[in-house]
């Protein structure tokens, strides 16, 4: 999950969360999403700064700061929408890729099926605000 704050930006992939919330997390926003595509900036019921904080002592979960931004925009592919990020990590540049996935298929190989079009403009405008100030 890629988590947007005041202070920056969160990647966590091991949480310290309930997988069962975490199922139910994700299908709610699957599903509020293709409702409202426009409405992409969520706040997750049962998940709150306090477990942020603890998902984030795990060291692999990313963490960058808002300075860490060096270009934020969205890509609009035949099969979906794609947030695209270029941060600083250290001395390097990482580029991300972001998109969601409706659902997936898991033979042979775990792999998407089915993206959405979420409209990422606030999460980048969001993004943009915090950076040129």
């Amino acid at each position: 999950m890629l988590f947007v704050t005041n202070k920056g930006l969160y990647f966590v992939s091991k949480t310290e969360a309930k997988p069962q919330w975490w199922k139910s997390t994700v299908q709610r926003q699957i599903m509020m999403l293709i409702k409202d595509p426009d409405n992409t900036i969520l706040t997750h019921d049962g998940y709150d700064e306090e477990d942020l904080a603890l998902d984030l002592e795990n060291e692999k979960n990313p963490r960058y700061k808002m300075s860490d931004v060096i270009q934020v925009d969205t890509e609009e592919k035949i099969w979906g929408t794609i947030l695209v990020l270029k941060l600083r990590d250290g001395e390097k540049e990482r580029k991300f890729h972001l998109s969601i996935v409706k659902d997936w298929v898991s033979y042979p190989a775990k792999s998407p099926m089915n993206f959405l079009r979420p409209n990422w403009t606030p999460v980048v405008q969001y993004i943009k605000s915090r950076t040129e100030s």
